[in-house]
Formats: structure tokens, sequence, C-alpha cells
């Protein structure tokens, strides 16, 4: 019952297997090889336009280079307060972007509103000499919540970001399970919404180690290439990444994993909520959090459950966590089966008090 993150779980076999055949023989480094070109194509084909594709080993990489990239070190990246890119990149956008300054904006179920944007961006200061140029903004889908932005507004919010002069940025880790669940196309959900670099996901849904940074505008990805590697993430083996991404999209594999994950994680919301925990937000992904009792708590982690307990600002106004409950985020992949969700839950409901 491993539901600490999808991170947790293994790589999924048909990756495995094209890892292994690209093992065979010798193959040029660095990208330059016909399994790259292959996925640069299957991700222009996805996306439905050209564009430019970056692949690197970590969802690190692929977000902090791609800010470095649309913000000059004076610049300002708004993101929301609570967005892996904020709180989780162990000051990596700041480290890469050469002191770009990262402002985080507040908002229900980890979402920045286009109000509370306006206000940001029209609030200002914002400038030189004295004050930092808002530049970019970044967006994730799914969020740190497990929630989705639905097109419209990400269509509100670059638009807002655009006619500031910010470009946008998307935090894809969870690309596929949001794409999955939304039943929209790729396309309709980054670039014709007005999104400009997406950090495309593969190793939360299902990969060994890989990432691909997507630019929709392959002119504004001019000196990628050698920020990639000045930043000591250009892979010399560089097939192995290409074998990933390779499998992961061929027959839209991607998406068969994430709807896996996301089926189990909306069969985990159905349980705890018939057993009184019901998620504090909308399951639209792969994550739950929920208000667990604290008295099932030792029982489940005696029968080998993982999770981690949560601490957010981003519950609705009027929730509050009772003090004899825990916030906890559990996070569901597609390797979970339905007897470890049965079981989570039916210790859940064995121990309320």
């Amino acid at each position: 019952m491993n539901f600490a993150s999808d991170n947790t779980a293994g790589v999924a076999p048909p990756i495995l297997e094209a890892l292994t055949a690209a093992n065979a023989g010798f193959t040029p480094g660095y990208g330059d090889d016909d399994l790259t070109r292959r996925v640069e194509q299957r991700l222009a084909t996805l996306f439905e336009r050209e564009v430019a594709v970056f692949l690197v080993p970590t969802g690190t990489a692929a977000n902090v280079l791609s800010l470095a990239h649309c913000a000059p070190p004076w610049g300002a990246v708004l993101c929301h307060a609570e967005s892996h890119v904020a709180v989780d990149e162990c000051g990596a956008p700041e480290f890469f972007g050469s002191g770009l300054k990262m402002v985080g904006l507040p908002g229900e179920g980890c979402k920045i509103s286009s109000a509370v944007l306006k206000d940001a961006l029209e609030a200002g200061p914002w400038g030189g000499p004295h004050h930092v140029t808002a530049a970019v903004l970044s967006l994730t889908q799914a969020t740190e919540a497990g929630t989705l932005y639905r097109i419209e507004e990400v269509r509100a919010l670059t638009d807002l970001a655009h006619a500031h002069g910010l470009a946008v940025h998307m935090d894809g880790a969870r690309f596929g399970n949001a794409v999955a669940q939304s039943n929209a196309s790729p396309a309709d959900m980054t670039w014709r919404a007005g999104v400009d670099v997406l950090s495309f996901g593969a190793t939360k849904g299902g990969a060994l180690a890989a990432e691909a940074v997507v630019f929709f505008d392959p002119k504004r990805a001019e000196g990628m290439a050698s920020r990639r590697k000045r930043g000591a993430q250009l892979v010399s083996k560089h097939r192995f990444l290409a074998a990933q991404i390779d499998a992961y999209l061929h027959d839209d594999l991607w998406l068969t994993l994430a709807r896996h994950a996301n089926a189990a994680a909306a069969k985990l919301a159905r349980g705890l909520a018939t057993a009184g925990c019901v998620p504090v937000w909308p399951v639209e992904a792969n994550e739950v959090f929920a208000p667990l009792p604290k008295s099932a708590d030792a029982p489940l982690r005696a029968a080998g459950a993982r999770y981690y307990p949560w601490a957010t600002r981003s519950l609705p106004p009027e929730m509050k966590i009772p003090t004899d409950r825990v916030l906890v985020r559990l996070v569901t992949s597609f390797a979970t089966t339905d007897a470890e969700v049965e079981q989570f839950v039916g210790i859940v409901r064995d121990n309320q008090k």
C-alpha cells in the first residue's frame, strides 16, 4: 500500500523493454541519433505543430531550465505559493536563473485565479532599477492539490500574462494524468490555450528517468541547447532518454498508464468518502487529499501503508481539519492495484473513533 508518491512505483514494462532494445549496438551520443529524432517527431505530431524538444533526466531540470530560459536574472516567476517550483526545487530556479525571483500567489486548491493574477500584475511594483520584472507565469497541470485547470482557465491566465509581457510555462510532471482526465487534446491544453513552454513529464507516469522540455515556438528555444549543456543536463548516452519517451508515447501508453492511476485514485476517494473521509479537494487526477482519523494512522502504517501528512493553506475558507484527524496526501500510480485500495479503505473504516 504505497501511496507516498507515483515516483515510488517501478518502471512500466514496455519502457523497460524499450531500454533493453536501445542497449544494442552503438549509437551517436548527445542526441545525435535516430531515436531522438523520432521522439521529436512524435511530440510534434502529438501537439499538432512544429516544436523544439530538449530531453532531460529529471523534472527539476525540465522546470528550472525552462524558467531560466524565459526569465532574465532580474525577472520574477509568478506561480502558486505551494507549487513544486516554488517549494520543492531547493532553490534550483533561482540558481539556474542566476538569481531570478519566485513570487508565490495564493489560490484555493493550488490554482491561481485570473483575479489574483490580475491584481498581482497590476499592483506591482515591477520593473527596474529597483524592482524585479514580472517575466514568467508558471502553472502546474495537474496541480499540487491534484486539481486541474480547465482550458478556459488557462486561456484567461495566459491572456493576462501575455498582455503584461510574460511568457507562460507549464509544469506538466503529471500532464498525462491531466490529459487523461480531461479528454482534451494535448494541443488544446497547451499552446492553443496560450502556453509557451511545457515541462512534459514521464518519470511519474511510468518512465525510469526522462522528461521533455517542449517549446511551442522553436524560435523561443534559441540557445536552449547550450543552456542544457551548461546546466549539466545533456546526457551523453541520450538514446536511453529518447527510448523511454518513445515507448511512453507509442500507442498512447502514457494515457493508458495515466488512466489506470486516475481510476485508482477515484476508487480510493470513493471508498474513503464512504468511510467518512471525504477528500478536501475534487479528485481530478491521481492524488487524494483526505482527513484521516488519527486512530487509523498506526494500524495503517503497521499494515505497510506509506503516505505523507500534508500541510496547506489552499483549503476552502470554511474548511477546518478536526483535531482528531490528519490531512494526508495519497498518490496512486500505474502500478496501484484494487487490492491495495480496498485494504487501505478497509483499515480506515475499521479504525474510526
